[in-house]
């Protein structure tokens, strides 16, 4: 089987490439150059996509004695991804960009381009478990459960799984390190990258003040009173404590979180951490791992990468999804990812669009 691996230039990705050629596969290595003016180093474990990580992706490819070549698919990402996650914090949302990349950039436009060069399949570090079987293929956590990434694969179709491979669902991180050093290659100890690869520095709010500049507004209590002022809703999230510089203390001395962005009022508004509670998530149109779920459905839903997963009854149409969780949770926004499990097996996501009570 012809395969593509995406090799990012870090340890997970490069041995996955190695499990590949070993599994037989006909294996080329490539990694995506996804910002424009890159740079040169990485600072330790923020960010990716820099001159380094092109650098170590090709050293990978040449131990393991593969063909390697680099994509430019910057315009794509800045339209896809980039211009996306300012557009969703415009809009008073909170979204997950690595979800998008995955949707658009690694089994959208990668796996279309692949196809389109004749393979058969692209092959991640991903850390999640593909079952295939005569009926299809199935998608569950992975068996290292610091380092599992089926949430933010949920949004990946049948066909796209079907297609993909993801060698290190079985494996611990600490057990693909030590594979690492054995095969000699150089990434064995190389920090695992965080946060978002497009704000290397860690500041996401800086990063959307430059873009969309300063706006600013007033911080309300749940009664409509002014409590602050802030230079830009889309500096706060929803479930936010700290950094919300309030002129007026709480009746109750309690801590404030933020309840509600507005961009409409320009307003963001406060209030005790129990006003964020719910009990019911509004998505829009799912995308199903496997047969699409039509109907009442019960199983177990996360709303984040690494959030515990919770009890609930699903209600599911084609355009549609209402969640009602068993029990109250806190911190749910408009934006975010709700997938779907059933026990370990990934059933299907879709973006939250609204909560209630």
């Amino acid at each position: 089987m012809k395969v593509l691996a995406a090799m990012s230039g870090g340890v997970d990705s490069a041995v996955a490439a190695a499990r590949a050629v070993d599994a037989g596969h006909d294996v080329t290595g490539v990694h995506l150059a996804l910002s424009k003016n890159p740079q040169s180093f990485r600072s330790g474990a923020r960010g990716c996509c820099s001159k380094e990580d092109s650098a170590d992706a090709r050293r990978a490819a040449d131990v393991l004695g593969i063909p390697f070549y680099i994509w430019d698919l910057s315009d794509r990402f800045a339209d896809d991804v980039v211009d996306d996650f300012v557009a969703e914090y415009a809009a008073g949302r909170t979204p997950n960009p690595c979800l998008r990349c995955n949707e658009k950039i690694k089994f959208a436009a990668v796996l279309e381009r692949g196809i389109a060069l004749g393979f058969d399949a692209v092959c991640t570090g991903h850390y999640a478990r593909l079952v295939r079987s005569d009926t299809g293929v199935e998608m569950y956590r992975a068996v290292d459960p610091d380092k599992d990434q089926s949430y933010v694969l949920g949004v990946l179709n049948s066909h796209q799984l079907s297609r993909s491979f993801f060698p290190l669902g079985g494996s611990l991180k600490s057990q693909v390190r030590a594979e690492a050093e054995r095969r000699g290659l150089s990434v064995a100890d190389k920090p695992d990258s965080h946060d978002i690869c497009f704000i290397p520095d860690g500041d996401t709010a800086g990063f959307l003040s430059r873009r969309l500049g300063s706006i600013p507004g007033d911080i309300v209590d749940t009664n409509g009173d002014t409590v602050g002022a802030h230079s830009g809703f889309h500096q706060f999230t929803v479930g936010q404590r700290r950094g919300l510089r309030l002129g007026v203390p709480a009746d109750d001395g309690k801590p404030r979180y933020v309840l509600d962005i507005s961009p409409v009022t320009n307003t963001v508004t406060v209030g005790p951490q129990e006003a964020l509670q719910v009990r019911t998530i509004e998505a829009g149109v799912p995308t199903w791992t496997g047969a699409a779920v039509v109907g009442a459905w019960r199983g177990l839903v996360q709303v984040r990468a690494h959030g515990k997963p919770m009890p609930a009854e699903v209600t599911a149409a084609a355009d549609q999804l209402e969640v009602t969780l068993d029990a109250a949770a806190v911190g749910i926004a408009a934006g975010q990812a709700v997938v779907l499990y059933d026990d370990d097996r990934v059933v299907g996501s879709a973006t939250i669009t609204g909560t209630r009570p």
